[in-house]
């Protein structure tokens, strides 16, 4: 064996000697290159249009490639080759004809060998080589061994791709018991959703991906961006959903650029992709797509994917690929459109589960909520009853009377604590309160959590009635001001609200055991002059005042019925 047909023989062990796509058809390339003592090697993998759909160099630094900007498309002599697959070899490109020039930076190239790679009778890409080294010309031997090797690189990409076709059907199937395992074990949609994300960009080969979904008024809002980065899942990353991906590559566009950050929980344009697709029902595919919410991002290629049931679109994918890449595999896009329909029967079928669980919740609420109104607040009100009427026997001695006078008090307070409980069983756990006593008491509970202790509440006349949509938000706006006041200052251990409706006014009042913080210190002035400035635009005012000597601070905030 003499030494061309050694170097042929060593190509065709490396490029047989693995059954990933990508890895497969940049060793190709490299094999190529050294077996014709090229300076450069490229591929260009065409689509079922004959464009470029990706193009893997070698020999080029990557910081010179990367100034270059978007790869090659097919013109000038590339595109030769396209519209007449048969090889091309010229001792010089630039005099050719059909020239077109290089882009500023571009390395010189003179001499050229190009040759068409066909997998199962179609042109699958085209071998291009330039710049035999020692100032030398591509012989026709060079041409020879490059299509006997194009014809090796042939069998050993179609065992790739049926290989991919294989992993990805797997990647697929996992990916859909992964999330029916996820949703129907009650996790919280904010775990789905990542998930949802992570497995459609590893299926697809997609360097971001960004999942939408329609709030309450239609309009879609991005819940979660995945990029490149296997553990860069923004708003649920977690580590055991990393997957190797054969398509190593480092992100050329500056798009990508604080794209998480930007998009995560905003509103969605209505002009675009995203929209259209959800709206048409079908999936969508831009090429050089521009996406903007606060500046405008200019990607190769956008794919947007709606999840699809008893054809209502309930979400979207948008697959986002970096310049260099303008066709995406359309294997790897039927892949994630049959995920796609699988994940959204799945979601459904969990949603139906958990409503199913929380009617069972709010009908346990509904039995309690009697149970506290028929037995428990009868059985103290009959308590309190007893009392006092034994205080009326008038036989009791002073101390007497005045410990049964404060346990009847007790008893009222703990009455009306009751029948605040039993309206908070009466709200949805989920979704935004109705009324403005329910939003009262949302708010209340929340703040629970941080002062580590439940507030009382009490509520006076019908507020409900008489308390506006304007007034009820600056309410809330000051309620929450002094409940973070009372947090960050007082040191409190107790905190009382009242809301108190007569026919001419609407009041709230905050009252708390703490420190009896001055309202005049520094660090009340800035919250009591949100809170005056809210009542005053409603004609109203507000007070701070320390309760007693001992601690303890009295807000009170008071506008008119208007």
């Amino acid at each position: 064996m003499d030494k061309t047909d050694s170097g042929l023989f060593s190509a065709f062990v490396g490029i047989a000697g693995g059954l990933e796509l990508a890895s497969t058809l940049r060793r190709i390339v490299q094999e190529a290159v050294e077996l014709t003592d090229s300076t450069y090697g490229a591929l260009g993998v065409l689509g079922p249009d004959g464009d470029v759909t990706e193009f893997i160099h070698v020999g080029m630094d990557r910081e010179v490639a990367e100034n270059l900007g978007e790869p090659p498309q097919g013109k000038g002599i590339l595109g030769v080759i396209i519209e007449d697959p048969v090889a091309l070899r010229l001792e010089d490109l630039t005099a050719h004809q059909a020239s077109v020039g290089f882009p500023p930076g571009h390395p010189p190239m003179h001499s050229f060998l190009g040759v068409p790679v066909r997998v199962g009778g179609a042109v699958f890409g085209n071998l291009y080589l330039t710049e035999k080294r020692d100032d030398a010309f591509f012989t026709e031997e060079d041409e020879r061994l490059v299509e006997a090797l194009a014809a090796a690189a042939a069998v050993a990409i179609e065992n790739a791709r049926l290989y991919e076709s294989s992993r990805r059907r797997e990647e697929w199937q996992q990916a859909v018991a992964d999330i029916a395992t996820t949703v129907l074990s009650s996790v919280d949609e904010e775990e789905v959703i990542p998930l949802l994300a992570h497995h459609a960009r590893a299926i697809s080969g997609a360097d971001a991906c960004v999942v939408a979904l329609p709030d309450s008024r239609g309009q879609l809002i991005a819940e979660v961006v995945e990029e490149y980065d296997a553990h860069k899942i923004f708003r649920s990353p977690d580590p055991r959903w990393a997957m190797n991906r054969s398509r190593q590559r480092t992100l050329r566009s500056p798009a990508f650029d604080g794209l998480a950050q930007e998009w995560i929980g905003r509103e969605i344009p209505a002009n675009s992709l995203l929209h259209e697709a959800m709206n048409q029902k079908q999936t969508l595919r831009q090429t050089g797509a521009l996406l903007n919410i606060d500046q405008p991002r200019t990607f190769g290629c956008v794919v947007v994917i709606p999840m699809m049931n008893d054809d209502q679109a309930i979400a979207v994918f948008a697959l986002i690929w970096d310049i260099d890449v303008m066709n995406p595999n359309p294997d790897a896009l039927e892949s994630v459109e049959s995920f796609a329909s699988q994940a959204a029967v799945t979601l459904v079928l969990a949603e139906s589960q958990r409503e199913h669980e929380r009617l069972a919740i709010y009908e346990d609420r509904d039995r309690i909520a009697r149970d506290l109104h028929d037995l428990v607040i009868q059985r103290l009100f009959a308590t309190g009853m007893s009392l006092q009427g034994a205080l009326r026997l008038g036989e009791l001695n002073e101390g007497v009377e005045d410990r049964i006078s404060r346990a009847v008090d007790e008893l009222d307070e703990t009455i009306r604590e009751i029948r605040q409980t039993i309206f908070a069983l009466h709200e949805p756990s989920t979704g935004p309160a109705t009324g403005i006593r329910g939003r009262v008491l949302r708010e209340i509970s929340q703040s629970s959590a941080l002062l580590g202790f439940n507030p009382s509440v009490r509520f006076v006349g019908p507020v409900e009635s008489f308390v506006s949509d304007r007034i009820g938000e600056h309410l809330l706006a000051a309620l929450r001001e002094a409940l973070s006041n009372a947090m960050k200052h007082a040191q409190a251990q107790r905190i009382d609200v009242m809301v108190e409706v007569d026919p001419a006014t609407v009041v709230l009042m905050v009252s708390d055991d703490g420190v009896g913080v001055s309202p005049s210190g520094p660090s009340r002035r800035s919250g009591v002059a949100n809170l005056s400035a809210r009542a005053q635009e409603l004609g109203g005012s507000c007070s701070v005042e320390r309760v007693s000597e001992n601690g303890g601070t009295r807000l009170v905030w008071r506008v008119p019925i208007g």
